[in-house]
């Protein structure tokens, strides 16, 4: 039973899906995901074949897309334009890991744990560039000015026992 286009109804609904998918790999948004000995290799060729330019421009493209929210839209500039830049350098990167640099450890990872392993391994690919630059001296100093505005010996407070 094909559509007007001549697809099934079913594939459509696939490939309609594949972008939703897809993004919720990058991002390891998955729930219930798990990484065995073949996801765990796959995270690992992810992350070493993966250049600090590269995971930052993930990164990047991580912010950009959490701009899109409502909430948080107006603190950022980004425009289109460079959304659409830093998703296609974002898609290239993913193609080029899964089917040339890591394509053994991606195949074995489906293979034996299912294509929710991939969603653990890119998790922590995006855990790690984003580590990697919450490490810079600068970024790490805001983190914690927001101290400046807490009550420390309200905090301290925590650790007293009450008797």
């Amino acid at each position: 039973m094909a559509d007007e286009k001549g697809m099934h109804p079913v594939t459509r609904m696939r490939h309609a899906k594949t972008p939703v998918l897809v993004g919720a790999l990058m991002l390891g948004l998955t729930p219930g995901a798990w990484a065995g000995p073949y996801g765990d290799s796959l995270s690992k060729c992810l992350v070493e074949s993966t250049t600090a330019a590269q995971k930052t421009k993930l990164v990047r493209w991580m912010f950009a897309m959490m701009a899109l929210h409502p909430d948080v839209q107006t603190a950022s500039a980004i425009t289109p334009e460079q959304r659409t830049a830093m998703s296609k350098d974002t898609g290239e990167l993913f193609q080029r890991l899964l089917t040339e640099t890591c394509i053994k450890q991606a195949r074995e990872a489906i293979r034996y744990e299912g294509p929710a392993t991939m969603q653990v391994s890119f998790g922590l690919l995006g855990q790690v560039a984003a580590r990697e630059l919450f490490t810079h001296p600068k970024v790490a100093e805001g983190l914690s000015e927001f101290t400046k505005y807490t009550d420390q010996n309200k905090l301290k407070e925590l650790a007293t026992p009450k008797e």
